[in-house]
């Protein structure tokens, strides 16, 4: 059974409230002037804000709200470069999207449409713009033409200002479960066993999922991390201030060791406390019910919260080499069964 919405036919996997709500929006000429699609990145905001503008502008609609993907500005939108569409996005070089950006929005939508019925603006992870960003912004909401369509993306609705939040509809997308995660990258021609394992690992995510298996570094650094993760438990503890030493030179390479950490220590706490829940980390099972008799529930959460915490502290820009010990120290011993 096809568990993408059969109705809509915009080629979403899971997400059919919302697929449902914004083809009505745009079948009925509903449209509100701003959008925000929230949820973590991979779960489909992109994707779902392109087919929003494809089925405004689509130059032979199959029916009301349904573009036909096909034809030559629906092509130009999914390739971000149709005349009446603007994508603001981070500048590789800047640490925020800068308040030059946005103002460039207000320009771009002063002129009318110059192929199409909407003009649309696509503001990618706009958690990234600073206050004064956001705060240009918000005048451009305010004083958008009827032609306008702002759709914005972010991590979550509470990081953005909230005098923005008040002027867009609020789409919240959640982590969809395995099993349609599992079909849409059968879909896309990645094999069973890795479709499923990719399921279960990219957390309710399908495009992270179709990242992954696109980059076979991604899951080489993850596997690397989980041996180092097993080396670690049964280190001595010079080795391990060794091993947080070289973890705390890389700070990127750091938060997504400790990602790694995270997702194996909360499946260890599942086993642990006999929840009957799908592993993340399926791939690893027999090891993971190994350490669960070997480490309680209360040690399991323990660790789990102060990784959960060490992520957080990273972003803050606390000292590396310091959390990086710290978070190492606290691990128990435990002997290696190998």
């Amino acid at each position: 059974m096809n568990t993408a919405n059969p109705l809509a036919g915009w080629e979403i996997y899971g997400h059919d409230w919302a697929v449902e709500m914004l083809q009505q929006h745009a079948a009925h000429q509903t449209l509100r002037h701003a959008y925000l699609f929230t949820g973590p990145r991979g779960v489909g905001r992109r994707t779902i804000a392109i087919r929003l503008a494809q089925s405004l502008n689509c130059q032979t609609l199959l029916a009301p709200g349904l573009p036909c993907r096909v034809c030559r500005s629906c092509k130009q939108i999914e390739a971000g470069r149709h005349p009446d569409m603007l994508i603001i996005r981070k500048p590789d070089d800047k640490k925020d999207i800068i308040a030059e950006q946005v103002r460039e929005v207000s320009k771009f939508l002063s002129l009318k449409p110059y192929m199409a019925d909407y003009k649309v603006v696509l503001f990618l992870n706009f958690e990234d713009a600073n206050r004064s960003s956001q705060n240009i912004l918000l005048k451009t909401l305010e004083e958008a033409p009827s032609y306008a369509t702002l759709l914005l993306t972010a991590n979550n609705a509470e990081q953005l200002e909230p005098t923005i939040i008040s002027r867009c509809e609020i789409m919240r997308l959640r982590p969809l479960p395995v099993p349609i995660v599992e079909e849409f990258l059968l879909s896309r021609g990645v094999t069973g066993d890795f479709a499923h394992l990719l399921a279960h690992l990219c957390s309710g995510r399908p495009g992270y999922a179709l990242e992954l298996s696109e980059d076979k570094s991604k899951l080489s650094f993850r596997a690397e991390k989980l041996d180092d993760l097993r080396k670690l438990l049964s280190a001595k503890r010079r080795d391990r201030f060794h091993y947080a030493e070289k973890l705390a030179k890389d700070k990127d390479a750091f938060n997504q060791t400790l990602l790694v950490w995270l997702s194996y220590w909360r499946d260890v706490l599942l086993k642990a406390s006999g929840a009957s829940v799908a592993l993340t980390n399926i791939d690893r099972a027999e090891e993971i019910e190994e350490l669960s008799y070997d480490i309680a529930r209360p040690l399991a959460r323990s660790i789990t919260v102060a990784i959960e915490k060490a992520i957080d502290r990273l972003d803050k820009n606390v000292n590396p080499r310091l959390l990086a010990e710290v978070t190492l120290m606290d691990w128990p011993r435990v002997k290696s069964r190998s």
